[in-house]
């Protein structure tokens, strides 16, 4: 007979890389409507569908009941992270000591070898959005960036790509 260890070795999932717990304070904002949205307007009709699903009787052959549920399950498990997640974040606001270094919440554009010039705001992992230019404080790129100057080169030896940094500005992060 097969151990309870070796039963459940195919479901195991390593966690995650810990993640930092800054953010901005749109990030917070954004993560707290989300978990009030959730809470008080997505949750409560999905509720009543399955409720009314459930009445229609026979639950084991009801797709909508079925369904329902799995949404609820998911929802749940969001609206769990959601708290569990703004119980940990800490919302780092107005600009650092010495605004000529990059620190968390800058906007820092940069150079690459090729002359391709690109924007990027350092931001914390919840708000991630590399379409927009906010990279997650976690990337390899932000940790390289985290305390250089202007005219500072940055090396990622991952991509073997050098970066120079050209500008640094926590105004307009603070504008947004």
């Amino acid at each position: 007979m097969k151990s309870a260890k070796q039963r459940f070795a195919g479901r195991y999932r390593a966690p995650g890389p810990k993640r930092s717990p800054l953010i901005t304070p749109e990030g917070a904002a954004a993560l707290k409507a989300e978990l009030d949205d959730l809470w008080r307007n997505k949750r409560p009709v999905i509720t009543q569908a399955v409720g009314e699903a459930a009445a229609l009787g026979d639950r084991s052959e009801n797709a909508e009941y079925i369904y329902g549920k799995k949404m609820l399950r998911e929802m749940d498990s969001r609206i769990l992270y959601l708290q569990r997640r703004l119980d940990r974040i800490k919302v780092v606001e107005g600009t650092p000591a010495d605004p000529n270094r990059v620190y968390f919440g800058a906007w820092v554009t940069l150079v690459d070898d090729d002359d391709n010039e690109r924007c990027y705001r350092i931001v914390g992992a919840d708000e991630l959005n590399p379409s927009s230019g906010f990279i997650s404080i976690d990337s390899p790129l932000a940790l390289a960036l985290i305390g250089k100057q202007l005219d500072d080169r940055v090396e990622l030896s991952d991509l073997d790509k050098g970066y120079e940094i050209i500008a640094i500005d926590y105004k307009s992060a603070a504008a947004e």
